[in-house]
């Protein structure tokens, strides 16, 4: 099958970009969920919306498929403004963490249940559900009732459900929160794909760090309401714009830092008796922070006269399988850090020379 000669059965795919221009949604006089947000999504790309509990992210999202309308600001979705209309007029479809799948019909009566509310004969319904089913690898699962289904099996149930009504743009919020860690891992890689083959606009909300580097062409990272970074997903990992940011995406020590000098965009960085050279990213030469992945430190015994290395001390180390994390203690706090020298682990107590990886830490902008 190609995606410029289907035939009557099959998903057409229609994309359209989403843009927010200065959005706020109060509730009442005391609480504004989202807080003149601008954003924009281009057609054919999926983006994550990622925050904390509360930070605004469901709300957005629910803004976009008409769910809850905005107090302020404008949504358009392919150009159009869509601020006013109600979510049965915005084609847009979306997948709930809930699956919301009907007990009592079968899956493909499930699937069908969009099409047929929508005016689709039976037919043509029918065609376009099995075909849906086909896509999210359910094929031959019509006839069954969703009790009969995993959570994964139940989850790919609702997307075949959204794909076929065609919609400009395909919502989903915290889709694989109900699933354990071995199911979301492979449920993600199912959206992604299909969204990449089909050339679809989504829009993707969850709270997990790691689900959204995953599956993401951009992240917009959310904090009280507000959008505290867009980037892909290497840009916010390796070049976070804020200590929340750094601390959010992944892991990060944050210590204390000098720049003694920036010389043509690369700052000199002292971080306790270890001298970086590092992209000033605009700062200049003063106080600052700097941000470290755990896997950016390296321990190893401490020698007498260890050059640009901090003195520390064990105070944990944890077997996890495929690395160790190590808590250790130094002049700048407790850093941690781990290793995948599972067959070296260093005891607990022990005095360690530590060192930080030439390209992994990175200055935190005094404006975030």
């Amino acid at each position: 099958m190609t995606l410029d000669n289907m035939t009557q059965g099959e998903i057409k795919t229609r994309a359209a970009s989403v843009e927010f221009k200065s959005v706020t949604k109060r509730y009442g006089t005391e609480v504004t969920a989202v807080d003149d947000v601008s954003l924009h999504v281009e057609a054919g790309e999926l983006v994550t919306l990622l925050g904390p509990s509360g930070c605004g992210k469901t709300t957005t999202l629910r803004m976009i498929a008409g769910l809850e309308m905005a107090t302020e600001g404008k949504i358009l979705i392919g150009g159009s403004d869509v601020t006013q209309l109600p979510a049965t007029d915005r084609d847009v479809s979306m997948v709930f963490q809930s699956y919301a799948l009907f007990p009592h019909m079968t899956v493909l009566e499930n699937v069908c249940y969009g099409l047929r509310a929508s005016g689709k004969k039976k037919k043509q319904s029918v065609e376009l559900a099995e075909h849906g089913l086909d896509l999210v690898g359910l094929a031959g699962y019509g006839s069954r009732l969703p009790s009969e289904l995993s959570g994964g099996q139940q989850q790919r149930v609702a997307v075949a459900r959204a794909l076929v009504l065609e919609p400009q743009v395909l919502l989903f919020d915290e889709p694989l929160s109900n699933l354990d860690a071995k199911l979301r891992r492979q449920v993600r890689e199912d959206i992604r794909d299909i969204q990449q083959r089909l050339s679809l606009t989504v829009v993707y909300v969850t709270h997990d760090q790691e689900e959204a580097l995953a599956v993401s062409d951009r992240i917009i990272v959310m904090k009280n309401a507000m959008i505290a970074q867009v980037g892909s997903p290497r840009e916010l990992y390796e070049q976070p714009a804020s200590e929340f940011v750094a601390d959010f995406i992944g892991e990060a020590n944050i210590v204390e830092a000098q720049i003694s000098a920036v010389h043509e965009g690369l700052a000199t960085v002292h971080v306790g008796d270890v001298t970086l050279n590092l992209d000033s990213r605009g700062l200049a030469a003063g106080s600052a922070k700097l941000a470290v992945r755990p896997n950016r430190i390296f321990i190893e015994p401490h020698h007498p006269g260890s050059a640009d290395a901090l003195v520390g001390s064990v105070l944990k180390a944890t077997y996890v399988g495929d690395r160790i994390e190590y808590k250790v203690a130094t002049d700048l706090g407790a850093l941690f850090c781990t290793s995948e020298a599972t067959d070296r682990q260093v005891v607990e107590g022990s005095e360690v020379a530590v060192r930080f990886d030439d390209v992994g830490p990175v200055l935190l902008p005094h404006s975030a």
